[in-house]
């Protein structure tokens, strides 16, 4: 495709319900690149990860969930070196902003297009637009800090409102105390600064973009927490959280029974005997709080095992 019809395209919206769609390559090319996906989509085409599963992530461990994308294959969904708001972990399916350094020609075609669209505002407002909740706004803006500050507090209000939700931003964000009095809000950033956003453009909204060392693409569920980002595939989303569920609920069996003495930690590294497998499931159903599992949702899991 050549590059200007390529700048033409990539920003084309369809309009459902008087309000303009999320995508900025067809459905039909977004169903493509998220063709494992079989479950419910958005009217944009991107994979549509259940409620719940973003909350179950939440009470998952980082390092659990990256271990199990790992094994399977998945070698380039994590991502450290961040600077946060607060502790707060965020979770959500991801909505995807690709910024450029700017261009005269190309920044007046984008804006001039964008105004007969609807659009209000600079370009780095557009994808607050198309939040929905339980979105978090992911946005390539290739590490700039000095001119790169794709919020502030306002936006960073609109977007909470939205999404109830924070952002992840491979660049800047500006107004560190009014976004710090969002309750619930954070933001994982390369760095803050005063500054606002200069000489750069919204070229891609729910496009494949790069974070770092990490390919995002729409709909994937992020899981933010005081290590890193990790963008677990949205046809993954269930296996990653359901097995990183068990390793938790497993470790906290092997901390009462390696205390106990009732087994080694040799033990529980080895296979599972089948009394072993037995006195677990007991333990959670004497631990309601863990969740529910049986033996046969055991066998499985175990026979997975790759950690």
């Amino acid at each position: 495709m050549k590059i200007k019809a390529f700048v033409f395209s990539v920003f084309s919206l369809v309009a459902i319900s008087g309000i303009l769609s999320a995508q900025t390559i067809s459905k039909d090319e977004l169903s493509f690149l998220t063709s494992e996906w079989k479950g419910d989509r958005f009217s944009d085409g991107r994979p549509k990860v259940a409620d719940n599963l973003l909350e179950r992530a939440k009470k998952i461990g980082l390092d659990d969930a990256w271990q199990v994308l790992k094994v399977m294959g998945y070698v380039n969904q994590f991502e450290l070196g961040w600077k946060t708001l607060n502790d707060e972990m965020i979770t959500g399916r991801v909505v995807t902003a690709m910024y450029m350094p700017t261009r005269p020609d190309i920044e007046k075609n984008i804006k001039d297009r964008g105004i007969k669209q609807g659009r209000v505002g600079n370009t780095n407002s557009w994808p607050i637009a198309v939040l929905q909740k339980g979105d978090v706004y992911v946005a390539d803006g290739f590490g700039k800090i000095v001119g790169g500050s794709l919020i502030g507090s306002t936006l960073g209000t609109s977007i909470y409102t939205k999404t109830g939700n924070g952002v992840i931003f491979d660049g800047a964000a500006r107004d560190v105390q009014g976004l710090d009095e969002i309750k619930g809000f954070n933001a994982f950033v390369r760095d803050f600064h005063p500054g606002f956003m200069e000489d750069m453009v919204l070229m891609g909204l729910n496009t494949p973009i790069r974070i770092g060392r990490t390919m995002v693409l729409p709909g994937d569920l992020v899981i933010a927490g005081k290590i890193g980002v990790l963008f677990v595939p949205a046809h993954l989303a269930e296996q990653v959280v359901s097995t990183a569920e068990f390793i938790v609920r497993r470790d906290k069996y092997a901390f009462e029974v390696i205390k106990s003495g009732k087994y080694s930690s040799g033990q529980l590294d080895s296979e599972w005997t089948s009394d072993m497998k037995d006195d677990f499931i007991k333990w959670m159903q004497n631990h309601p709080e863990e969740g529910k599992m049986t033996r046969a949702e055991l066998d499985v899991i175990m026979s997975k095992r790759t950690w």
